[in-house]
């Protein structure tokens, strides 16, 4: 009689090959989230992966596996298959459980594994003695005449049935556990479009309810920064290419934070100071906490997971570098707008410590000094980012100024190294490079170089404005684009058999127009060079001119130089909210409890069939074992060998 379709489906849905299947399947996502960091900001996918791969992995969702769509899909199919195994196979169990099998005849007992027919005398042999030796091991047994024998049925080990169910139930919890903590919900209202993932970086209030949960949602885990002495009653889910805005029922205040380093300005150790404030609470609730040792609740657990900037303060030395013009200070914040002039200033980060390894090839760090990371937008909103260290940084034995720049979030950092004179100061280098934007200057260091020339005649007026023009121009394209540019004007202007001997007047010409400029600083600074330059004021020139050939590159019409600071700390704190994770953890317990029932506990049954005789009695001894087969064997000699010793 062929099945129906119900059936069909229901013995496919208890099936061992599928649980094998949805299990394995649920192995290699959990490998794929192993070694695919999950819940990272989508361009640090892009600038490992590429743009190509990152495509790929963001339709399958290998960014969040385990809250995928199909992940998610793979535990409820699991839940259900391994639901109806224990549907299928409990009554059966329970069944078996209670059965004793004491209704097998003697051909069944002489099918079994192990039997061994006995001939003992029947004065040696009763019932006593047969249940004492059971007993003995931990048997449990119900005796049954039938047809003038006797048959003891006994059994031990049920525990190991009870490990199947207790294994399976266990994936049936853990199962659920997972999907709770799975952002189910969320996915389903991001399904029905009553959720929307929000991507610009604007404030709290600002973000609309479409991209904000309210404070009963499930499970979630969310990020947030506060500052020392402030507090915050909501948190940020990174989602995707956004973010989602968490309410909490309550507010979560810091008191202080702590942070501890180790001599080289590496972190050692940190924590925070937190009051829990919610109107529930008579008195709020103050705790400690650091990492690995989270505050719990309401179901809420709140974790040390890092500390930044909570908007320090930093004072600033502008220096003009398209211009030449005087220093001005500046008073900004960070994570905070300030204009300057046609741009805005903004700046995402403040690091009082910054621990780099040893240059000299040493196995030890060391502390370079504060740093601060932030953006120049002009006005139609184009940005530059950079990072600028407030001391200077020791290479090959001089002291350099370090500012990195980058256009695009994905590229590293290139530096701008910036020679400090004797003061571990940028006065020197400034006024030096400002020297080179000032027109006037500039011609009258010219002239003075024509009129130190014995080449030219000073009567001669046209050819004397003629070199000066050459040198100005010269001294334009430098400021404009360094060497490259000269290079390439010669390339452009210069027939090629020429180049070469034109290249090298260009060099000479502009290295002594550059060379009287930095004497004239010199001359500025009080410092005499009548009788040549000391070795350190000739290796500042070299290294200057180097940097100056490079400013072109740094693209801000200013170098922002940090010259005070008033640190403010914030922690940063996860908040989670995991309800599966109390299913988890006792489906885990029973997992383990259901594996040593069936490792450990195996089912074993023993038959004693009793056929007494003239003057003697046959024994019929058999057993079945499901498993540890070889502890059996011994077992069941041991039986067999006790029953021979009634004969004595």
């Amino acid at each position: 009689m062929p099945q129906s379709t119900v059936r069909i489906l229901f013995r496919f849905l208890g099936s061992m090959n599928l649980a094998i299947t949805l299990l394995v399947a649920i192995a290699i996502a959990a490998v794929i989230g192993t070694v695919v960091q999950q819940n990272q900001p989508y361009p640090d996918y892009v600038l490992k992966f590429g743009p190509f791969w990152f495509e790929v992995f963001k339709r399958l969702e290998l960014f969040n596996v385990y809250s995928a769509p199909w992940f998610l899909g793979i535990l409820g199919f699991l839940v259900l298959s391994t639901s109806v195994c224990v549907y299928r196979h409990l009554p059966l169990i329970i069944a078996d459980l209670r059965d004793y099998r004491e209704h097998y005849q003697r051909t069944a007992l002489l099918r079994q594994p192990y039997h061994q027919q006995l001939e003992l005398p029947a004065t040696a042999v009763s019932m006593e003695r047969l249940t004492g030796l059971l007993q003995q091991h931990h048997y449990r047994f119900r005796i049954k005449p039938q047809d003038g024998e006797t048959l003891i049925a006994a059994r031990k080990g049920s525990a190991g049935r009870w490990g199947y169910i207790f294994s399976h139930l266990a994936i049936i919890v853990i199962c659920i556990g997972g999907l709770l903590d799975g952002n189910l919900p969320l996915k389903i209202a991001e399904w029905r479009g009553k959720l929307v993932v929000e991507t610009r970086r604007i404030p709290a209030s600002e973000i609309p309810p479409l991209s904000t949960l309210g404070s009963d949602n499930l499970s979630f885990r969310a990020n947030v920064d506060i500052a020392e002495g402030d507090q915050a009653n909501l948190a940020f889910i990174d989602y995707k290419d956004g973010y989602l805005l968490q309410k909490l029922p309550f507010s979560i205040q810091v008191d202080d934070f702590r942070i501890e380093h180790y001599p080289s300005g590496q972190p050692k150790s940190f924590e925070s100071d937190l009051t829990i404030i919610d109107p529930a609470l008579k008195q709020p609730l103050k705790q400690t906490i650091a990492v690995n040792h989270p505050l719990n609740y309401k179901g809420f657990s709140i974790y040390q997971n890092s500390f930044g900037d909570g908007g320090s303060h930093l004072s600033l030395q502008v220096w003009p570098l398209q211009r030449d013009g005087q220093p001005f200070e500046l008073k900004a914040t960070v994570k905070a707008h300030t204009p300057l002039e046609q741009q805005t200033l903004e700046i995402s980060d403040f690091r009082p410590f910054n621990v780099t390894p040893d240059a000299s090839g040493n196995k030890q760090f060391v502390n370079v000094g504060p740093s601060f990371q932030y953006k120049l937008r002009d006005a139609t909103g184009v940005a530059n980012e950079y990072l600028t260290y407030m001391l200077p940084n020791q290479q090959q034995g001089r002291w350099f100024f370090v500012s990195g720049m980058r256009s695009k979030v994905a590229e590293p950092f290139e530096y701008w190294f910036i020679p400090a004179d004797q003061q571990q100061s940028l006065q020197r280098f400034m006024r030096f490079y400002q020297d080179l934007h000032n027109q006037q200057k500039l011609r009258q260091i010219a002239l003075d170089a024509v009129d130190s020339s014995k080449s030219i005649q000073p009567a001669d007026i046209k050819q004397r404005q003629t070199v000066v023009a050459f040198m100005l121009k010269l001294a334009s394209q430098f400021v404009e684009g360094g060497y490259p540019k000269i290079a390439a004007e010669i390339e452009k202007t210069v027939p090629e058999d020429q180049r070469e001997q034109v290249a090298g007047l260009y060099a000479l010409t502009l290295q002594k127009l550059l060379k009287n400029l930095y004497l004239d600083v010199l001359h500025q600074e009080g410092i005499k060079t009548d009788a040549g330059l000391s070795e350190f004021d000739n290796q500042f020139f070299t290294d200057a001119v180097e940097a100056a050939n490079l400013a072109h590159f740094y693209g801000s019409p200013w170098l922002l130089e940090l010259k005070q600071f008033q640190h403010i700390e914030a922690t940063g704190l996860q908040i989670t909210r995991s309800p599966g994770q109390w299913l988890v953890f006792p489906g885990c317990l029973l997992l383990v409890l259901g594996v040593f029932c069936m490792f450990y506990l195996p089912q074993r049954r023993i038959w004693l069939l009793l056929e007494p005789q003239a003057g003697t009695a046959s024994l019929l001894l058999a057993g079945q074992a499901v498993r540890n087969r070889y502890d059996f064997d011994r077992e069941f000699a041991l039986l067999a060998q006790q029953l021979q010793s009634f004969k004595s």
